[in-house]
C-alpha cells in the first residue's frame, strides 16, 4: 500500500502540476521539502475538518445582525424578536449565509492555494463577524449602521488593502515588526488555539466563565450553564468535556506513534460518537434547539441558493459612525491577516532570515484583500487568514495543494452543509489544542537575553489569547517595543553612548533587515521590472533555526 501511494506521488511531482506546486521530485528550481501529493490531500481535509465550524458558526453570527430584514419597529419593539414574519426572514438569512460562507470560503482557499501556493486557508473571520453582526449593525439592526451599509465598508476595505498590497505597502508594514514580535505571535496564537479548544463555543468546555475570576475549570453539562455560560452545578460532570478529553489522549497518543492523519482521524472518530440522539455525549439533544439541529442534520444533502444577501450595498458614507467601522476593520484585519499569515509560514518553515518574509507573501495579500471585496458582495463580514490552517500544517500540508483541497471541500459542503456543520465542538477543540501545543515550540526562538526583545515579545504572547485577538496583541507588542527601545536609543544617543544596558550587544537586529537588502524586496516584483530593475527574490534561508522547523514538520508528518 505505501509503495503504491509513493508510487504516485512520485507520478504527480514530475507533471507540470507537481512542478507548479514545488512538490518534493518535482524538478522545480525550489521544491517545497518534505510535500507529496498524498499527504497535501490529507492536510486540506484536515484543515477543512478543523475549521468547518465556521460554516454554523459565521452564519448564526452574522444572521444575529438582521441581515436585510426589517419589521415595524413601532409594533414590534426593536429587535422585532414578536414579528413571525421577521422570524421566518431571519431563517432564510441564516441559510443564505450558509452557502455564502462555503461560496466564499472555496473560492477564496483555490485562489490563496493557486496563485500563492500556501497552505493557508481563507474564510470569513471570527472576531470581525461578531464586531459586524453585534457593533457596528447591532442585534437585529439596532446598532447605528444598517447591514447595508456595513457591507459597503466591508468592500471598500477590501480595495483599499488591494492597492496597498499591489503598492507593497501592506507588506512593508509587515516585515517592519520585529522578528521577536512576528516570533512571539506564532506562540501567541498556539496558546490563543488552545484557548478556544478549551472553552464550550468552539472546543470541549473544559474552561467556563466566572463572575470573580473570568474563567474556572468547567466541564458541566450545557444544562447546568447559566446565560453568562457559568457552571452552575456538576462541574466536570459533562459527557462532552470528556469525551473531549478522549479525543485529545487519542490524538496525543497517535502522534507518539506517528500514525498518519492522527489529528483527522480524532476529530471523525468523536464526531461519529456524537451524532447518536439517545446519549450522554450527543450534539443533538430533545430540545428545540437540538431538534432543528437534527432536522438540519438528517438533510444529509441540500443546496440553498441565496436570496436575500447577494450584493445588497448601499453607498451611504455620510455619517461618522461607517468611517469608525471602516477604520477598525482595516488596522483589525490587517494585523489579525499578517499574524496569522506570517506565523503560519513560520510554522511551515517558510520565512527568510534576511528579509523576515517568506515566499508567496505578496500574492497572499492580494488573494486576502480580493476576497474580502468578493465575500461583501456575498453578504459577509471580512475574510482573512484562519489560525487553524496549523492542523493542516502539523498534517505536513507544504504547498497550495493543502489549501486547494479545503476549497473544494467547502465546495462540497454547500450540497452537504448538514453533515460539515454537524461536527461539534468538543470533536474539534482537541485538534486546537494539538496545533497549539505545536506551536508554542516557537519560544525558543524568542531573544530572551536582551529585555527590549524580550518584554515586549511577552506581552504580544500573553496579550493574543487574554485580549481574544491577534491584533489586539500585536498592537500591544508593538507599543510596549517602541516604548522600552525608543528611551533606550534617545538616552544611548544623548550620553554619547556612554549609557546603555549591559548586553545592549545582545538585542535583536531590527532594521538589519533593510542594509541586508530587504527593503528592496518590500517592493512588489512587477514594480521592480517596471523601472528595469530585478526583483528581489524571497525564498527560505538555509538558517538553523528554519531547517530545524523543516525537520520538526517532517517529523510531525511523518515522513523522515
Amino acid at each position: 500500500m505505501s509503495s503504491w501511494i509513493d508510487g504516485i506521488n512520485a507520478r504527480v511531482a514530475r507533471t507540470p502540476f507537481g512542478r507548479w506546486f514545488r512538490l518534493e521530485g518535482s524538478g522545480a528550481k525550489i521544491e517545497r521539502a518534505g510535500s507529496k501529493f498524498s499527504i497535501e490531500l490529507r492536510a486540506g481535509l484536515t484543515t477543512f475538518i478543523a475549521m468547518a465550524y465556521i460554516i454554523s458558526t459565521n452564519a448564526l453570527i452574522l444572521t444575529d445582525s438582521g441581515g436585510t430584514c426589517d419589521c415595524d419597529r413601532e409594533k414590534y419593539g426593536p429587535t422585532c424578536d414578536t414579528d413571525p414574519a421577521y422570524s421566518s426572514c431571519l431563517q432564510e438569512i441564516k441559510l443564505d449565509m450558509i452557502t455564502a460562507t462555503c461560496a466564499i470560503s472555496c473560492m477564496a482557499c483555490i485562489l490563496m492555494g493557486s496563485l500563492a501556493n500556501l497552505p493557508i486557508a481563507l474564510a470569513p473571520g471570527m472576531g470581525l463577524n461578531a464586531y459586524f453582526a453585534y457593533t457596528v449593525v447591532g442585534y437585529h439592526g439596532t446598532g447605528k449602521v444598517s447591514y447595508r451599509n456595513a457591507l459597503s465598508a466591508v468592500c471598500i476595505e477590501g480595495l483599499i488593502f488591494f492597492v496597498l498590497s499591489v503598492v507593497g505597502l501592506r507588506q512593508w508594514f509587515a516585515r517592519l515588526i520585529p522578528l521577536s514580535l512576528k516570533t512571539a505571535t506564532a506562540s501567541g496564537i498556539g496558546i490563543y488555539l488552545a484557548f478556544i479548544g478549551l472553552q464550550s463555543s468552539a472546543g470541549i468546555g473544559l474552561i467556563t466563565s466566572n463572575s470573580a475570576t473570568l474563567v474556572e475549570l468547567g466541564g458541566c453539562p450545557p444544562g447546568y450553564r447559566d446565560e453568562n455560560n457559568v457552571c452552575t452545578a456538576h462541574h466536570m460532570e459533562g459527557g462532552p468535556t470528556w469525551l473531549g478529553v478522549l479525543g485529545l489522549m487519542l490524538i496525543g497518543t497517535m502522534l507518539l506513534y506517528r500514525l498518519k492523519g492522527a489529528i483527522l482521524i480524532g476529530i471523525v472518530i468523536i464526531a461519529i460518537i456524537s451524532w447518536p440522539r439517545p446519549t450522554a455525549v450527543t450534539y443533538f439533544p430533545y430540545t428545540p434547539s437540538g431538534d432543528e439541529a437534527f432536522n438540519f442534520f438528517k438533510k444529509v444533502v441540500t443546496f440553498h441558493p441565496i436570496k436575500r444577501t447577494l450584493a445588497e450595498f448601499h453607498w451611504d458614507l455620510s455619517s461618522g459612525d461607517i468611517w469608525i467601522a471602516l477604520i477598525t476593520f482595516l488596522y483589525v484585519d490587517i494585523l489579525d491577516c499578517t499574524g496569522t499569515m506570517f506565523s503560519m509560514a513560520k510554522f511551515a518553515g517558510y520565512m527568510d532570515d534576511r528579509t523576515q518574509d517568506f515566499e508567496g507573501s505578496s500574492m497572499a495579500f492580494l488573494v486576502d484583500s480580493a476576497s474580502i471585496t468578493i465575500g461583501s458582495a456575498f453578504g459577509s463580514s471580512p475574510v482573512t487568514a484562519f489560525i487553524e490552517s496549523g492542523a493542516g500544517i502539523a498534517e505536513g500540508g507544504r504547498t497550495g495543494i493543502t489549501t486547494i483541497v479545503t476549497g473544494i471541500m467547502f465546495f462540497i459542503a454547500l450540497f452537504f452543509a448538514p453533515i460539515f456543520a454537524s461536527f461539534p465542538p468538543w470533536a474539534t477543540g482537541p485538534a486546537l489544542i494539538t496545533v497549539g501545543s505545536m506551536m508554542m515550540t516557537n519560544v525558543l526562538q524568542i531573544n530572551w537575553k536582551y529585555i527590549g526583545d524580550g518584554l515586549p515579545a511577552f506581552i504580544t504572547i500573553i496579550m493574543i489569547p487574554f485580549g481574544y485577538s491577534i491584533g489586539y496583541g500585536l498592537i500591544s507588542g508593538i507599543g510596549s517595543f517602541i516604548f522600552i527601545n525608543s528611551a533606550v536609543f534617545i538616552i544611548y544617543k544623548l550620553s554619547g553612548g556612554r549609557i546603555a544596558p549591559p548586553n545592549y550587544d545582545e538585542r535583536d537586529d531590527w532594521v538589519g533587515f533593510i542594509t541586508r537588502g530587504g527593503f528592496k524586496s518590500n517592493i512588489p516584483p512587477w514594480i521592480m521590472r517596471l523601472f528595469g530593475k530585478k526583483p528581489e527574490s524571497v525564498v527560505s534561508s538555509p538558517t538553523p533555526s528554519v531547517d530545524e522547523n523543516v525537520e520538526e514538520l517532517k517529523e510531525i508528518s511523518y515522513e523522515r
